[in-house]
């Protein structure tokens, strides 16, 4: 039964990473009321639930709201990531967002916050109903609702394995790690992405020997070199360019991949295996040079059912030590729905719309959402993106970011807009417009550009005429418009 009805103009649903950038962009710029719902009783979407180790992938300064910066925007001194950004662990980011959700969205009077909240919608209505107490209320939403659950992980903390577990054998998910009461004869790491690298350079990190880690890995991953993801305009620039002269030259997604691995860009673990998996996180050289120690790996699909004696996959079995404890690192991490566009008849949906760098993307639909009076000019200007799995689904992503990028940069708000904003890793601060080094490395790219775009459509399987007429030129199988 519904107890009561309350007003909005924006009914924002998920408090993750992209509700709290979309939100903190719109009332900067528009002078509306906003109810910000989640299932969880706190902000930070999975944050609240991830592994206690884990840390940023990316510089902290991409990470977060426009309007305050996350962390100090320090470069590490010390450690084997010396001259690099500093990246934020699990406590700092869970404080950040909790500051910005108690100072900034009610502190401004125009924001509440219902945490611990179910959101249903029926017969055109929008329900919430309190975990806790049971209450149901009902939303009328002037203006819209926002979904900001659109694009939410899977992680292992709240997904349990995807494959089957017989009653007597020990399988935990990541986050247990930290809290194991006697160390097992070997640790089963099952997972290919970066919560299994995580997982396994903690270990080593905390004296196991690699020979006592079992990795599963049923894809090997392609990722970023840290070092060349930084906030700076000459290090966007340069990547920018060296990823378009390596998709000039290649005659193919993998060998394009191969030639950002001999550019500095892309790593592998194993260099005998061409990965298949192109999520790309970014990893450092120190970590990869613990996560080649580990020679014990298991390449034989995904895992199918684990029993006390063995571990039973795809193509194969191994055996399973006596007290080995297997760490579920499988879950599948980035999701991938169909691409639809951003404004929608019935709500709007956060995607990515460059390529990566979810919060900047969230930030950049609310700038628009306030400063734009049509949807169809907003859908121009901010075409969804898709996230990456496949070298050749990288391309593509690469390929509309840098579409999306040209039709927002073109307009001298939001450019000027996103050059004041830190969670653009292309931002280009004015005091360095002229600097030499800044306008080579812009020259550099410039170079490339137009042939990078055509023959990244090509590498990405779509019609050369998106590299003209925009992402719209093209339909994909697997995503409707």
């Amino acid at each position: 039964m519904i107890t009561r009805t309350i007003q909005t103009d924006y009914l924002v649903v998920g408090a993750g990473a992209m509700g709290m950038a979309f939100i903190d962009a719109l009332i900067d710029k528009a002078d509306v009321h906003v109810i910000l719902v989640d299932r969880r009783h706190s902000a930070g979407g999975h944050w609240q639930d991830s592994y206690p180790f884990v840390r940023l992938h990316q510089a902290s300064l991409f990470y977060g709201v426009a309007s305050t910066q996350l962390g100090t925007g320090a470069i590490q001194h010390d450690g084997p990531e010396t001259g690099l950004q500093e990246r934020a662990r699990q406590p700092q980011i869970q404080a950040y967002y909790d500051d910005i959700l108690h100072r900034r969205f009610l502190g401004s009077g125009r924001v509440m916050f219902l945490g611990g909240h179910e959101h249903r919608e029926a017969d055109g209505r929008q329900i919430l109903t309190s975990r806790v107490s049971g209450e149901t209320v009902q939303v009328d939403v002037r203006r819209r609702v926002v979904d900001a659950t659109y694009l939410s992980p899977t992680i292992p903390a709240t997904t349990p394995p995807p494959f089957g577990v017989a009653e007597d054998v020990r399988v935990v998910p990541v986050n247990e790690l930290t809290r194991l009461g006697a160390a097992p004869s070997e640790f089963v790491i099952v997972g290919s992405g970066k919560t299994a690298t995580d997982a396994i350079v903690w270990l080593l990190m905390n004296g196991v020997p690699p020979d006592r880690i079992l990795w599963i890995r049923p894809r090997d991953p392609w990722m970023l070199d840290r070092a060349v993801v930084q906030p700076d305009p000459v290090v966007a620039y340069d990547l920018a360019a060296t990823i378009f002269e390596a998709a000039i030259e290649a005659r193919s997604p993998n060998e394009m991949f191969l030639h950002l691995e001999a550019a500095g860009v892309m790593l592998r673990i194993d260099r005998e295996v061409m990965p298949s998996m192109a999520k790309t996180p970014t990893l450092g050289r120190w970590e990869l040079a613990l996560l080649r120690t580990v020679d014990r790996v298991v390449r034989l699909g995904h895992v199918r059912h684990v029993s006390r004696r063995e571990i039973a996959l795809e193509k194969g079995s191994v055996p399973l030590a006596p007290h080995a404890l297997v760490i579920h690192c499988a879950g599948s991490g980035l999701r991938y729905p169909p691409l639809v566009p951003i404004w929608g008849t019935d709500r709007l949906r956060l995607q990515t719309i460059r390529a990566g760098f979810p919060c900047f993307c969230a930030a950049l639909a609310g700038y628009v959402e306030a400063t734009r009076d049509n949807d169809l000019e907003r859908n121009r200007l901010c075409p969804p993106n898709t996230l990456p799995d496949t070298p050749s689904s990288w391309a593509e992503m690469q390929l509309r970011g840098t579409l999306a990028t040209r039709a927002y940069g073109a307009e001298p708000d939001i450019a000027s807009w996103a050059n004041r904003c830190a969670l653009n890793p292309a931002r280009l601060d004015p005091s360095r417009a002229g600097d030499t080094d800044v306008t080579s490395a812009s020259a550099r790219l410039a170079a490339v550009s137009k042939q990078g775009v055509a023959r990244m459509a090509e590498l990405a399987g779509m019609s050369p005429a998106v590299a003209v007429q925009g992402p719209s030129a093209t339909k994909r199988s697997r995503h409707e418009w």
